[in-house]
């Protein structure tokens, strides 16, 4: 069984048991969190497709840790002008383990 659901913008395929990463949500690290926003659950033979969102399905899933993520380093030069700019990003998320699906 597993899922897909939508959280920061963005949308990811959960299972039960899986660790993910997603944008950074405020919440304490051990709560449990009740994602809503469920576009799909598929059961073996049986697919719910929401329209946006399946009814009454929901994703409950444990606060694991906050951090941020690997360093990206963006470099802006203008040739022959002796202009360089470096500049570096780390994007905060919250690891979320996925405990049960329902719909």
């Amino acid at each position: 069984m597993y899922a897909v659901i939508k959280t920061g913008g963005k949308q990811y395929k959960v299972s039960q048991g899986e660790v993910l990463r997603v944008e950074r949500l405020p919440y304490e690290v051990g709560t449990t969190v009740e994602l809503k926003d469920v576009l799909m659950v598929v059961d073996k033979d049986d697919v719910k497709i929401g329209k946006p969102v399946v009814p009454n399905a929901t994703v409950m899933a444990e606060v694991l840790e906050h951090g941020l993520g690997e360093k990206l380093l963006m470099m802006k030069k203008r040739r022959r002008k002796g202009s360089k700019v470096k500049r570096g990003h780390r994007q905060p998320y919250t690891a979320l383990e996925v405990k049960t699906i329902s719909a």
